[in-house]
């Protein structure tokens, strides 16, 4: 018991110290570099710049061009048509509260909501009507580690919130899913703004889960499916699978066969992977923006360095 005890106050101290170093190591307004005013116009590659917690702009056929760093500053970010959603833990916070902050073209906020938990991932429907995220948060009783997940959704032109997907109907082979320890990150629409992906985590396994947004209703898919990511296409996902203890490999799933292809990449990828196109994935490793192809051909190739969180505008 005694050891029990002092593991889940090891376990609780590691959330903590994580939980001040994002918060602490938010930088400096002053010592940012003067602000760049980005749009979403199309062709560019934005990113978060690591050094000054800020969003980024180069152009997609030019990575390597000096960016233009703006004055907004996110933990994570993403966009889609004339929508992004940036992330931004609110400092001094604990336990942590993080600003879901809804911009337009011109990344001028249209809506705030602040939520418990610090960021994990952020997305925006491919139609721009839809934002939503994960965050990590603590607490729960059920959860053996102290921590779990919210993912939640935003209806831009409604100003619906959904603040947890917890309540999604599940099915999984053929009768209705219910635990304890459910959880849901990493989720990812269709173009059609109702079909969409997520995972789900529960008894030490994760599950890809297909989505019915209109009738909020899912059915599990595939094991082993972290972090998805649907193609512009809609025909497959990428995703990080993983092969170890706390080691994921980086690849694609083909939704009409389950056909799997893991990626040229063959570090581990902790992150939700983004489709630069039909044939390219982007991701963030070792503090830069890398991209692979999407059949596995070829090796990475890094666009920008001290970079996360990549966003394309098409």
């Amino acid at each position: 018991m005694k050891k029990i005890i002092l593991a889940f106050a090891g376990t609780l101290v590691l959330i903590a110290a994580a939980v001040i170093y994002v918060v602490s190591s938010r930088p400096d307004t002053a010592a940012a570099l003067p602000p760049a005013q980005l749009t979403l116009a199309p062709g560019q590659l934005l990113y978060r710049d690591v050094s000054t917690g800020r969003i980024a702009s180069v152009p997609l056929d030019n990575p390597g061009a000096k960016p233009k760093v703006s004055g907004l500053r996110c933990d994570r970010f993403a966009v889609a048509k004339q929508t992004a959603v940036c992330l931004a833990v609110e400092p001094g916070t604990l336990p942590a509260v993080t600003d879901v902050i809804v911009l337009d073209d011109h990344l001028n906020v249209r809506h705030t909501e602040s939520l418990g938990g610090t960021p994990s991932r952020a997305r925006v429907s491919p139609d721009g009507k839809l934002v939503h995220w994960t965050l990590f948060v603590t607490g729960d009783s059920y959860a053996a580690t102290g921590f779990s997940t919210r993912a939640g959704i935003y209806e831009v032109e409604t100003g619906t919130l959904v603040k947890t997907i917890e309540e999604l109907a599940v099915y999984k082979d053929g009768s209705r899913y219910t635990a304890a320890d459910v959880n849901f990150w990493g989720i990812t629409f269709a173009a059609d703004g109702n079909r969409f992906y997520t995972t789900l985590g529960t008894g030490g396994k994760t599950y890809l889960v297909e989505g019915d947004y209109s009738h909020y209703r899912g059915k599990v898919v595939r094991e082993n499916v972290e972090c998805p990511s649907l193609s512009p296409d809609g025909t497959r996902v990428a995703f990080k699978k993983k092969v170890g203890d706390g080691v994921w490999r980086l690849s694609v799933l083909d939704l009409a066969t389950m056909k799997e292809t893991a990626l040229a990449e063959t570090r581990s990828v902790d992150d939700q992977a983004l489709w630069q196109d039909d044939h390219t994935v982007l991701y963030g490793l070792d503090n830069a923006v890398w991209s692979v192809p999407a059949d596995g051909s070829g090796t990475p190739r890094r666009l920008a360095a001290d970079a996360a969180s990549p966003a394309v505008t098409g």
